[in-house]
């Protein structure tokens, strides 16, 4: 299956999709650790993607498809992969479906975790102290989570509109939030079992 996360940062979508990996046998494509990879690289792209990222603005769509691209191409990738973090546009969704649609593939399932803005706040500052990551301070935080709604949350309706969007309540405690995210992927198993 092919997975896109959506939510807000802070939301938790890495710790679901490290456990729907177990799950599912997939790996989890993290745009986020991905871009920390090339921000810590010496050359001129680290360079441009710092400032882009210490600002708290999104990476340009172009490269980070590009980066996502290559690591689809892996073989442990041929069979589904949960993207996190990605799309984050609309460009970057068409970008997406474009290249999948190449390979013959399709998106099968975008959950959305929905949690309010007080309480994302309030986890990525825990974050932020607890993995003392220097990119989470309240003005990035606050610029983060205006980026995503004036930038990803139109993601929900266009993928609503394709029969894909499933929302589910980040707030619930983690396993609770796991077994919404395991039902949603068994019935939509079992509805490609069936040929949809």
């Amino acid at each position: 299956m092919f997975i896109v996360f959506i939510g807000p940062p802070g939301a938790g979508k890495g710790t679901q999709c490290k456990r729907l990996v177990e799950y599912l046998g997939i790996p989890q494509l993290s745009t986020g650790e991905m871009l920390r990879a090339v921000k810590a690289q010496d050359t001129a792209l680290a360079r441009w993607v710092a400032k882009h990222l210490d600002a708290g603005e999104l990476a340009p769509d172009h490269l980070v498809m590009r980066i996502v691209a290559q690591r689809l191409s892996e073989p442990d990738c041929q069979n589904g992969c949960l993207f996190d973090g990605f799309p984050r546009t609309i460009i970057q969704a068409q970008l997406l479906d474009e290249f999948l649609s190449r390979q013959g593939k399709t998106l099968d399932l975008v959950l959305d975790l929905r949690v309010p803005q007080e309480e994302l706040i309030r986890r990525l500052l825990r974050r932020a102290e607890e993995e003392h990551r220097g990119d989470d301070t309240p003005e990035t935080i606050r610029s983060r989570l205006r980026v995503f709604e004036e930038q990803t949350a139109p993601l929900r309706e266009y993928y609503a509109k394709r029969g894909l969007l499933e929302s589910i309540d980040g707030t619930a405690p983690p396993d609770e939030v796991f077994e919404q995210i395991r039902a949603i992927v068994d019935r939509r198993l079992a509805l490609r079992g069936r040929g949809r």
